[in-house]
């Protein structure tokens, strides 16, 4: 796979992402960023992005440790993604922000 088909597909979860969002499926919500957030991590801007909209669902959810945790994830995306980042780290508050995770199956076919 190339770089475009992972930018491709980046982009297609966070419409699937934005979609769940909007009709209040926050789990399938939530699961699209986290691909969004693998797909997107090594890029400054995708990267960001993705935990932007992390933001937002966790501003739509009223989970303030979710916010707390995405307000630091954005800052940190900006400053380390040229340098450092944990491969497959899905990005939510849930899970170390420093912590490597396999690829899920389904992304594998894009790294």
């Amino acid at each position: 796979m190339t770089q475009l088909q992972r930018k491709q597909q980046f982009y297609k979860q966070l419409i699937l992402a934005k979609k769940a969002l909007k009709s209040k499926h926050f789990k399938v919500s939530f699961y699209h960023l986290e691909n969004t957030h693998i797909l997107g991590q090594k890029h400054v801007y995708r990267h960001t992005l993705s935990h932007y909209w992390m933001l937002v669902h966790g501003i739509k959810t009223h989970s303030l440790k979710e916010v707390i945790g995405q307000l630091f994830r954005i800052i940190a995306s900006v400053l380390f993604t040229l340098f450092w980042v944990p491969k497959g780290n899905t990005g939510g508050s849930n899970i170390s922000a420093t912590k490597p995770i396999p690829v899920r199956k389904e992304l594998q076919k894009y790294f």
